[in-house]
């Protein structure tokens, strides 16, 4: 129930959530360790809005299909980094996201303040 729940909130589409978590399930355990990790991560900072959710957890799914078709190891398709990965991935898709509006409203809050002060000094 509780899962329902999140899943029409956050994701929309029910059919396209388990048709990906499907799709997970078949991968080797360590990408579908990794696309694990990263889903969590997503469902925390990702967009709010339910249809770009779930093309952006297909399109994470087709990348690592893909990787797992080609026998690259999870390290090369996430890099060293996997935060600076996953904020990459991420930056695709938040055209509604929570974090954008907050970013948008602080930059404006900014200028403001540089109006408000004279204006940008030389």
């Amino acid at each position: 129930m509780f899962i329902s729940k999140i899943v029409d909130t956050v994701i929309g589409d029910k059919k396209r959530w388990w048709q990906y978590k499907a799709r997970v399930k078949k991968l080797p355990e360590n990408y579908r360790l990794a696309v694990e990790g990263l889903e969590r991560y997503l469902l925390h900072f990702g967009t709010t809005d339910g249809d770009s959710l779930a093309t952006m957890f297909e399109d994470l799914a087709d990348l690592f299909e893909q990787a797992a078709a080609d026998g690259k190891r999870v390290r090369e398709i996430v890099g060293e980094d996997p935060v600076e990965f996953v904020e990459a991935f991420l930056a695709n898709y938040t055209t509604g996201g929570w974090i954008n509006r907050e970013r948008a409203r602080l930059t404006e809050a900014i200028d403001r303040a540089e109006q408000a002060d004279g204006g940008p000094r030389p």
